[in-house]
């Protein structure tokens, strides 16, 4: 049966994500995620994409993105993915053996009010809430880092948001994330549905063709599954 396909309109914002299969290692060494870094302003210059933050992990990362045009987020991450595999494989003298990634990449819907907010601000913790930092700024595989200590290339990776950035971001982002915030994303990352107000989700559900992720399941997995 052929893959459904993936629905990104131009002019919403995504939060998109993806892991190493079995929860593999992506990155082991500086080298590493600086390699990544370098892929994504690669892909920057054949395929243009606003991207709002970002975050690299171990064994995954997260992107908040603001595609322009309706096909440009899919034509973005398979040049991403495709590039970073590739490279990734010809480094360690192990191309043609087996998956780098757990499957495609995973994209969900936000709403651009507060919950953009709320989706910046549990991309850019990321690493504070896994311990790997004092400070989510020192993170240096990250958009907090990348805009107020990162290198020119680095921001250069960054654009705009949709909304004005808070004042004092830097300290909100240093401050633990509401719980009922945590939960509602942990839920549209499990779910795969998307994120925003009730009446928000419902809509963008059914223009989407995504009603079936708003729907009960079996017994429920744990939100936190997807950090």
């Amino acid at each position: 049966m052929p893959r459904k396909a993936r629905v990104t309109p131009g002019g919403m914002v995504f939060h998109v994500l993806n892991r190493g299969v079995g929860r593999r290692q992506l990155f082991e060494t500086e080298a590493d995620y600086d390699a990544f870094e370098s892929i994504i302003a690669e892909t920057l210059d054949k395929c243009p994409m606003r991207i709002c933050g970002y975050c690299l992990m171990p064994n995954h990362w997260h992107f908040v993105m603001w595609p322009e045009g309706d096909e440009d987020l899919g034509l973005f991450m398979q040049r991403l993915s495709v590039t970073h595999v590739t490279r990734w494989q010809k480094h360690r003298n192990v191309v043609g053996e087996g998956h780098l990634y757990q499957a495609r990449f995973k994209s969900f819907p936000v709403e651009t009010e507060d919950y953009f907010y709320q989706v910046m601000l549990y991309v850019e913790r990321n690493a504070l809430r896994a311990n790997l930092c004092q400070r989510a700024e020192d993170w240096r595989w990250g958009s907090l880092h990348a805009r107020i200590l990162g290198t020119p290339e680095q921001n250069a990776l960054l654009s705009d948001w949709p909304l004005s950035r808070p004042r004092q971001w830097k300290d909100h982002v240093n401050r633990p994330q509401l719980d009922k915030e945590l939960n509602a994303i942990r839920q549209s990352l499990v779910r795969g549905q998307p994120l925003g107000s009730p009446a928000w989700i419902q809509s963008r559900a059914r223009d989407l063709c995504l009603e079936s992720t708003l729907r009960p399941r079996g017994r429920p997995r744990k939100l936190a599954a997807e950090d």
